[in-house]
């Protein structure tokens, strides 16, 4: 486990940045009236395509970016400072093979947008992860983010269809193949 106040604060620059330009976002389309719904995931055409970059940085509401804002700093910050040596393929991999999965997979041909696909790859990681390497830090890790956040495991239903259950499935499934590929990785 990385020590020192470098490592605590090197563990926040990925999620604070992608949080910031979020934020940055979300503020241009407030206040001068732009409607950036069009750069989301839409499954399985050519246009749908950036969304697999993009669609996390684009919010439906401020409650949708608040709710996607606090868990992804917290979960990115837990990855990168105590799996630093596997934080940034964790996070890659939670970010845009999820995405690729809803252009691929999704059922619905409608927009797909916010940061909670990565949010449920990063918690699904954490969780796993945990109980595959068996080791005290990865156990308490996984304990824990299971306490705050395994409630969340709920949103892979469909249930709303203003929600895309879609990202969380797929987000879910990559963090725990991504876990249990690098479960002998050194972190």
């Amino acid at each position: 486990m990385p020590t020192g106040r470098s490592a605590f604060f090197d563990s926040y620059v990925v999620p604070f940045r992608l949080v910031f330009i979020m934020w940055l976002v979300f503020s241009i389309e407030f206040f001068y009236g732009y409607d950036f719904g069009w750069l989301g995931i839409r499954p399985r055409t050519l246009t749908g395509l950036i969304g697999i970059f993009t669609a996390p940085l684009i919010h439906g509401n401020l409650g949708h970016l608040i709710s996607n804002t606090v868990p992804l700093l917290f979960l990115g910050s837990v990855v990168f400072f105590f799996y630093p040596r596997i934080g940034g393929i964790v996070f890659f991999r939670c970010y845009i093979i999820t995405n690729i999965l809803v252009w691929a997979f999704s059922p619905r041909v409608s927009y797909h947008i916010g940061a909670s696909g990565l949010i449920y790859g990063l918690s699904a990681f954490l969780i796993s992860f945990g109980l595959l390497r068996k080791d005290f830090w990865s156990l308490f890790i996984s304990v824990i983010v299971f306490l705050m956040y395994g409630g969340i495991f709920y949103g892979v239903l469909p249930t709303a269809p203003e929600i895309s259950w879609e990202s969380h499935l797929a987000g879910a499934m990559v963090g725990i193949v991504t876990a249990f590929d690098l479960r002998n990785k050194s972190t």
